[in-house]
């Protein structure tokens, strides 16, 4: 295999399928990760000249840590890792859910951190190695609600930083990637989702093309190490005391 690889999580479906598509176009053989969304994944997969599945559960730290070390020993050219599964589950402050709570951090937190760490460690790539972490302008613009979500990216945001530092004087690249809301969330409905994903400065909804452009910037791109890129058409600058999906409802 001569082109360069990416492992991207959550590839199957919303905006794991554009960032997948995007680097199948730019030539590169792309490794879709799914956990249940196998149709889906393998639908994906008919579209790419170059690809492979793998199918794991990110809190599921052997299996996960042994399809890394899987791939570092077949891929000659495995260049980058896009971090993007993740679970988002409503709870707040006030009464954050225990249950919630232990499932969000084991895949957002804890199962992309120890992904990453892995592949920092075992991919080989001779230009060095790009991780890039999806992450929410939530944090940039924070309200109450979806409470162990926006805990679980803050961390991973600290941990790309920390990783970042860490990598200093290598080739390595560490990144984060932060979108507004792009597609519908959660048990929107699609005239809610149209509404509330247009109340940001340009008043435009973001599409998953822009993030999928987005990552390939930052992997391909003159890109300092540890920055992180919002995409959001500017949401992150406009004061939103709840999330938009709630002000929406409460609105109407």
């Amino acid at each position: 295999m001569s082109q360069p690889a990416v492992l991207i999580t959550g590839a199957a479906t919303r905006i794991g399928h554009a960032i997948a598509e995007r680097f199948s176009a730019g030539g590169w053989h792309v490794v879709i990760h799914y956990h249940q969304n196998r149709a889906e994944a393998e639908s994906l997969a008919e579209t790419m000249d170059s690809c492979e599945l793998i199918g794991f559960d990110l809190a599921d730290t052997e299996r996960a840590l042994a399809a890394v070390d899987d791939l570092a020993a077949r891929l000659p050219d495995w260049r980058a890792l896009i971090c993007n599964a993740s679970l988002f589950i409503p709870d707040w402050p006030e009464q954050p859910d225990a249950a919630s709570w232990d499932r969000i951090e084991a895949v957002n937190l804890r199962g992309n951190i120890q992904l990453a760490a892995r592949f920092l460690a075992r991919a080989k790539s001779e230009v060095g190695r790009r991780l890039v972490n999806l992450l929410d302008q939530k944090l940039a613009n924070l309200n109450p609600d979806f409470f162990s979500y926006t805990v679980s990216k803050a961390g991973l945001a600290a941990a790309g930083q920390m990783l970042a530092l860490a990598r200093e004087g290598s080739a390595d690249r560490v990144y984060g990637l932060a979108p507004g809301l792009t597609l519908p969330s959660h048990d929107q409905t699609e005239a809610e989702f149209a509404q509330s994903a247009s109340m940001n400065l340009l008043r435009r909804i973001n599409q998953p093309s822009d993030i999928a452009e987005a990552a390939w910037f930052l992997v391909t791109g003159p890109v300092a190490n540890g920055t992180t890129l919002l995409v959001d058409s500017g949401q992150h600058l406009v004061r939103q005391k709840r999330d938009v999906m709630y002000m929406v409802r409460q609105a109407g």
